[in-house]
C-alpha cells in the first residue's frame, strides 16, 4: 500500500487522524480508495455517492459528485447501534437508497435516465454516517481527499426496502432528521441532482467508463437530502421518510 492508503486504513480501523497531503489529484484519489478496499478484505455490497447537493459541492469546492464503496460490515438494517470515533467529526445524512434488480454492465454508449431507473428493484430511506480520517475535519478538505478516504463513509443504515415505489415522487418526498427527539433538518429528494435517480444515472455511467459496471443486488446511497448533522456517542438519530419508514441509529464510542 502507498503510505497515504496505509495511514487512512489504519485510522479507519483504530482511530486517529491523517495529515493532509499538499496535493492529490482525483485519479490518484480513486487509486488510494481502491488500495484501501483491497487491503480491507471486506465484501463490497454497493456504493455511496456524495457531493450530489449544491450545499455539499460548495463545501467541497467541486462541481461533481464522487463515489465510494459500501462494505458489508458497515451496512445495517434499522434500528442500528453504531460505534463512532469523535475525532473523525462524525455526522449523519438523510438519504434515499436504491437496490438494483439487474446488472448495469460497461458499454460504449451512455445510460439514459429511463434505462437506469428500470434497473431498480427497491427503494429505502437511509442514513449514511460520515466522517473524515483527515486532520482538521471537513473544512476545505476538497473532493479528492474525501474520495481517497472512501467518500468519508463510516456506516450506513436503511429502513425496510420498498418494492412498490413507482408511484412515489422521490423528488418531492420529504425526509425529517432528528437528534435525541429534536428536529434538526428536513429536505427532499430534489436536493440530490434534482432527483435520486439522476445520481444513479451518474454512477452507472461513471462505472461504465471505468469498465466496472454495477451489479444486481448492489445498494446505492444517493447523497444527502438534509446536509450534515453532527453526532456524538450517546446520541440517537432518526430520519423519518414518511411512507418509506424511519431509520434509527444509537451511537456509541468506538473502542480503541
Amino acid at each position: 500500500m502507498t503510505p497515504l492508503a496505509d495511514a487512512l486504513w489504519h485510522a479507519r480501523q483504530h482511530g486517529g487522524t491523517v495529515a493532509r497531503p499538499d496535493y492529490l489529484g482525483l485519479e490518484d484519489a480513486y487509486a488510494v480508495q481502491a488500495e484501501i478496499a483491497a487491503a480491507s478484505g471486506m465484501q463490497q455490497v454497493g456504493f455511496k455517492v456524495g457531493s450530489t447537493s449544491v450545499e455539499a459541492q460548495r463545501k467541497l469546492g467541486t462541481d461533481q459528485p464522487g463515489a465510494g464503496p459500501l462494505f458489508a460490515p458497515v451496512v445495517h438494517a434499522s434500528p442500528a447501534t453504531i460505534a463512532i470515533v469523535p475525532e473523525h467529526i462524525p455526522a449523519i445524512e438523510g438519504e434515499f437508497a436504491v437496490r438494483l434488480g439487474r446488472d448495469v454492465p460497461p458499454r460504449d454508449t451512455e445510460y439514459s435516465y429511463a434505462e437506469v431507473a428500470d434497473t431498480i428493484e427497491a427503494v429505502a430511506g437511509a442514513i449514511e454516517v460520515v466522517g473524515t480520517r483527515f486532520e482538521k475535519g471537513f473544512e476545505k478538505l476538497g473532493r479528492a481527499l474525501v474520495t481517497a478516504d472512501g467518500g468519508a463513509n463510516i456506516a450506513f443504515a436503511h429502513a425496510n426496502w420498498a418494492t412498490i415505489w413507482r408511484d412515489l415522487d422521490l423528488a418531492d418526498h420529504e425526509v425529517i432528521a432528528s437528534i435525541n427527539g429534536k428536529e434538526r433538518k428536513r429536505g427532499t429528494g430534489s436536493e440530490v441532482l434534482g432527483h435520486p435517480f439522476n445520481v444513479l444515472q451518474w454512477l452507472a455511467n461513471k462505472m461504465s467508463v471505468d469498465g466496472r459496471g454495477l451489479k444486481a443486488g448492489q445498494i446505492i446511497s444517493t447523497g444527502t437530502c438534509t446536509g450534515l448533522i453532527g453526532v456524538k456517542p450517546g446520541d440517537t438519530a432518526v430520519c423519518d421518510f414518511g411512507g418509506l419508514g424511519a431509520v434509527e441509529i444509537q451511537f456509541t464510542e468506538a473502542a480503541r
